[in-house]
């Protein structure tokens, strides 16, 4: 005896819903990879506005003597 029974158009119905759901999650995710892309670019755009143009020398990196093997203690 079936309580509730899904139709074909039921069924169709709720794969257009679940399509339209994960239509709506990859452009969130792709909105929120551009801001990101954006942020940053206009992030550097003021720190350069802020320097004046100029590039700030980086610190030189340390040398390490070859390799070293981790030890636990």
């Amino acid at each position: 005896m079936a309580i509730a029974k899904i139709t074909g158009e039921g069924l169709a119905w709720i794969a257009v819903m679940v399509t339209l759901l994960w239509g709506c999650v990859l452009l969130e995710d792709s909105m929120v990879k551009h801001s990101r892309r954006e942020t940053a670019r206009v992030l550097l755009d003021l720190r350069k506005m802020k320097n004046g143009g100029r590039v700030l020398p980086a610190s030189r990196p340390l040398q390490f003597p070859g390799f070293t093997r981790p030890v636990a203690g």
